[in-house]
């Protein structure tokens, strides 16, 4: 049986404009109709004085392993049954806080984010619905390991899942991952800023092991998303033809030009830095850590700026994980900061990132067909609300309402 949703006002992130006093009718998980209300013989919420959006979605979260803690260490301290189970308030979290959809990029402890995945999707855990990565495709010693162990110290296998050293070896690495589970591939093509021993800004894959990467996905209908902060890692990646960049620091102008020439999207996150400055001593983040995330932060503010003026897709990626679950609205308003529109900044965390993932057909926006996934907020459009949403629907279902007066 149909019911519906009325909406004093909608973010309609296809047009790019708000529209006033709609009705969303929904059968079963799906939208069936978005239009003007004028009456409704069924099943009605009327939610009220509020902002109605798409649900949010999240490109860059970590849902599995230690969260907003500075010595990865801590990873080998526990099993992967206990990882898992810590993974629950996680993807709870996320969901309440409005993103009924992510792309979960990446454990160190390899596939256990492809069980979460499987948990969310059979009804046992209450999350968003994923898009995982399984294990990072990187080199040894690299931006995705765990680093800073004595030279001697052997760190288990299901750690370094992901480690290549050739383009052969890659292949193999992008087939079995592949194979355990997951939906994307993710490389980590330079240094990072929270990989003791890296620079963010040195390249670690050659463009022909991320060609190789590329080319392998593609073959099981797979696609990649690069981490790269340096300027030459972004353009090796875009070169060799990856999804999105991921974080882009010190992205300079030929990279954007090229990244917008390509249709690569990117996955930026602008706000975390500012989170690591004002807790990270207090959460066990150490000097190096934060040197560099001081190093980084306002270089990646500029890039975004820069992505923005060049035309380039931009999505919407946090790093989740890295700070404590269901913070991550808290990015939108700096977007808006640094050049995006409050509409252009939920175009970026709905309808582009669903393209990005290749799901504009099921989330991303309030259109016949889609999953029924929408959020509220209190009044007329203010970027800042989005950081405590009111109202979370995912796929038909209300699994949050604070709003007054509305049941």
């Amino acid at each position: 049986m149909a019911r519906a949703v009325r909406c004093a006002r909608l973010v309609d992130v296809v047009g790019e404009r708000v529209l006033t006093d709609q009705l969303v009718v929904i059968e079963g998980d799906r939208i069936v109709s978005t239009g003007p209300y004028t009456g409704f013989d069924g099943e009605l919420r009327d939610l009220g004085d509020v902002t109605v959006a798409p649900g949010l979605i999240d490109l860059h979260t970590h849902l599995v392993g230690v969260a907003a803690c500075g010595d990865y260490a801590q990873e080998l301290k526990h099993s992967a049954a206990r990882q898992a189970f810590a993974s629950i308030p996680n993807a709870r979290d996320t969901l309440l806080a409005g993103f009924t959809t992510v792309r979960d990029v990446g454990t160190f402890r390899a596939f256990v984010d492809v069980a979460l995945r499987d948990a969310v999707d059979a009804g046992h855990v209450l999350g968003p619905r994923m898009a995982v990565a399984g294990a990072y495709v990187t080199v040894r010693g690299g931006g995705g390991m765990l680093t800073g162990f004595a030279h001697d110290v052997e760190v288990p296998k299901e750690f370094r899942f992901g480690e290549t050293r050739s383009v052969d070896d890659i292949r193999e690495r992008v087939r079995e991952i592949v194979f355990h589970g997951a939906d994307l591939i993710k490389l980590i093509a330079t240094g990072a800023v929270l990989a003791n021993g890296t620079v963010p800004g040195a390249p670690e894959l050659t463009e022909a092991q991320m060609r190789a990467a590329v080319e392998e996905a593609s073959w099981y209908g797979r696609y990649v998303a690069a981490h790269a902060h340096g300027a030459e890692g972004v353009k090796r990646a875009v070169c060799a033809g990856v999804r999105s960049i991921e974080h882009a620091c010190f992205l300079d102008d030929e990279g954007a030009e090229l990244m917008a020439a390509h249709g690569t999207y990117l996955s930026a996150d602008i706000w975390w830095a500012d989170w690591i400055r004002e807790t990270g001593p207090s959460r066990g983040y150490d000097a190096e850590q934060l040197r560099k995330n001081d190093e980084t932060a306002e270089a990646q503010r500029e890039g975004f700026r820069r992505a923005v003026r060049a035309g380039v897709k931009i999505g919407f990626g946090t790093d989740a994980g890295g700070f404590p679950h269901g913070l991550q609205g808290r990015q939108l308003a700096t977007m808006v900061e640094h050049g995006l529109t409050p509409i252009q900044a939920l175009k970026a965390a709905t309808l582009t990132s669903a393209e990005c993932m290749g799901w504009d057909d099921r989330v991303g926006s309030l259109s016949p067909g889609r999953y029924a996934d929408l959020i509220a907020v209190p009044g007329t459009l203010d970027i800042t609300k989005f950081a405590d949403v009111a109202f979370v629907m995912k796929g038909g279902e209300v699994v949050k309402n604070t709003l007054r007066g509305v049941s």
